[in-house]
């Protein structure tokens, strides 16, 4: 079980680092970035800016990064209750809740890979702020926007991650600690991207030709997802990598 857990730790985790990379979120760092921290794009795209500027960002970043992860954590807090609600009260029906946990992430991973567009997951579902609010506390606020109606690219991800949660998780605990990998997942790069700005304009200057492509393998990577959980091989495939892989142990 604990073994079974910690892949579905690191599952959770790189489905953040791939919504930091997705097509509506990567473009947008810049922005965001400039906006929760009241800098100019030019004192943040200096090759070494000062120790105030960096520091301001940093307190800035980690604060919004705060504010989604809240977010995030609180709804897997909730997954896992109502997991942990439905395994206690309907044990009988139990796998075929987690098969259509399955088939839901399964679909996830279609949609992102183009191959079928669902229309419920389309269109533009953003808060947008006219202002940023004032203050620290104001950068925490738009963190708690981003994740509340952010929905075109990490929703289909974070959906899959809630209904892991919801299908696997055995308390609340546990939902909300798939939910933490997640969030770090999507939050680290973003500190980083932050700190390191004029780093990571050359790298995304680089790197955004291959967004579409790292879109598409979220999208199958979803589709594994989906599909162990349908067949409940979590725990057979983590036995297999305790096995062969020492370091693993």
């Amino acid at each position: 079980m604990f073994e079974s857990a910690d892949l579905t730790l690191w599952i959770a985790f790189t489905a953040g680092i791939l919504s930091f990379f997705s097509p509506c979120v990567l473009p947008l760092v810049p922005s965001y970035v400039t906006y929760i921290s009241g800098l100019t794009f030019g004192e943040l795209k200096e090759a070494h800016p000062g120790f105030k500027v960096r520091r301001t960002v940093l307190l800035h970043s980690f604060l919004f990064v705060a504010g989604f992860s809240v977010v995030f954590i609180a709804l897997g807090g909730l997954a896992g209750l109502a997991s942990y609600s439905f395994q206690a009260q309907l044990r009988d029906w139990l796998g075929w809740i987690q098969k259509i946990g399955g088939v839901l992430i399964f679909v996830f991973g279609v949609h992102m890979t183009g191959i079928l567009r669902v229309g419920a997951l389309l269109g533009e579902k953003r808060i947008h702020l006219a202002s940023k609010p004032a203050g620290f506390a104001g950068t925490f606020l738009v963190g708690v926007a981003f994740a509340a109606g952010w929905t075109p690219c990490i929703g289909p991800i974070l959906g899959s991650i809630l209904a892991l949660a919801a299908t696997s998780a055995q308390s609340a605990s546990q939902g909300i600690i798939l939910l933490t990998a997640y969030s770090a997942g999507l939050g680290i790069p973003f500190l980083i991207a932050g700190v390191l700005f004029h780093g990571f304009l050359s790298f995304f200057n680089r790197f955004r030709k291959y967004i579409r492509l790292v879109e598409i393998l979220t999208g199958v990577l979803l589709m594994v997802v989906g599909i162990m959980l349908f067949f409940d091989l979590f725990g057979l495939l983590t036995g297999f990598l305790f096995r062969y892989i020492p370091v693993m142990g």
